[in-house]
């Protein structure tokens, strides 16, 4: 008798591991049967925004389904990406992530409302852009010499803006001064393309932002770029110097800084909505159109696995948690 329910013991648990087994299986072939909704956590007409709607567009294209981009910006990325955290693990809402909230906040704010590390399913890095050094056409500043000579002949009196406390651009701009000596005040915004006006208008004097969303503006002859904070010029903009080959003489000699992209699920999302999703964006990285977008403004396309994605951001986070803990830089 203890031997028969032994073995009906064993047959139910078979029963429904199968089970268990079949319904993924069913769950993934039939994913995605409704909209799919990509979290931006930045205002609309930022650089976030414009890699998630060239995503968003050609997944929807690829999947049959419709892929949305939903901007819920403010905290430096932390509203958007808490919804995400506390998202249902289905694989219909997910997050454009960023260095700004997963390797710098990561480093930097001990007070987020989820754990960066256990409340996230990495899918992929989506894309990465450098950094560029932007001013306002309201200072008489044409070069990185001339914005540094400005700086310490009228100290104090400039300010740079941010997408806000804690985030790559206030990172880099705080590197900076530390590296020339100048000072500048930092003025945060809820995402850089919110203080673009201010800039152009003269309000906000300087801005380091990424290639993506700041150079339009350049090309539309409302703001002056300065160099790259790249390793290479970018073949976008061939004539303009990196900080590296110009900034020796001021402490910038090895002065870089990059923007991440990737796409995050919550947590304990399913193995195989994750494979999904992976393989289907790596596809969209490599269409025509994507990367015909990302090249118009300046973004190398990403791929690759979950786990290289996640590897990345641990790496990215070490760099600017040296930075931080160096330049003594507390969240607000």
């Amino acid at each position: 008798m203890r031997n028969m329910s032994k073995f009906c013991f064993l047959c139910i648990t078979l029963l429904l591991v199968l089970f268990g087994f079949s319904f993924g299986q069913s769950f993934a072939q039939s994913y995605p049967n409704k909209t799919i909704t990509i979290i931006t956590p930045f205002p609309a007409g930022g650089s976030t925004d414009s890699i998630s709607r060239a995503i968003a567009n050609q997944l929807t294209k690829q999947l049959g389904q419709s892929v949305i981009v939903d901007n819920r910006p403010g905290a430096g990325g932390l509203i958007g990406s808490d919804m995400v955290a506390k998202a249902a693990p289905d694989g219909y809402t997910i997050l454009m992530t960023s260095s700004s909230i997963h390797s710098i906040s990561a480093a930097l704010n001990k007070k987020a409302p989820f754990d960066y590390d256990k409340d996230f399913t990495p899918i992929i890095h989506v894309a990465s852009a450098t950094h560029i050094l932007l001013v306002t056409k309201q200072i008489p500043v044409t070069s990185l010499k001339e914005l540094i000579s400005f700086a310490k002949a009228n100290p104090s009196t400039l300010n740079y803006s941010s997408a806000g406390t804690g985030t790559i651009m206030h990172l880099t701009g705080e590197a900076f001064k530390a590296a020339t000596g100048i000072q500048m005040q930092h003025i945060p915004y809820k995402g850089s393309s919110l203080s673009m006006p201010d800039l152009i208008s003269g309000k906000i004097h300087v801005i380091f932002d990424n290639i993506v969303s700041g150079l339009p503006h350049v090309k539309d002859g409302k703001l002056t770029i300065l160099a790259v904070a790249s390793k290479k010029r970018s073949p976008l903009i061939p004539d303009v110097p990196t900080l590296i080959e110009i900034g020796a003489p001021y402490g910038l000699g090895n002065f870089t800084s990059e923007v991440i992209w990737g796409i995050d699920g919550p947590k304990n999302l399913p193995p195989d909505i994750v494979n999904k999703l992976n393989v289907e964006i790596n596809k969209a990285l490599k269409s025509k159109e994507v990367t015909q977008e990302f090249s118009n403004f300046g973004a190398d396309a990403g791929g690759g696995s979950p786990k290289t994605f996640e590897n990345l951001m641990l790496s990215d986070r070490a760099q600017w948690a040296k930075i931080i803990k160096e330049q003594n830089i507390v969240a607000d």
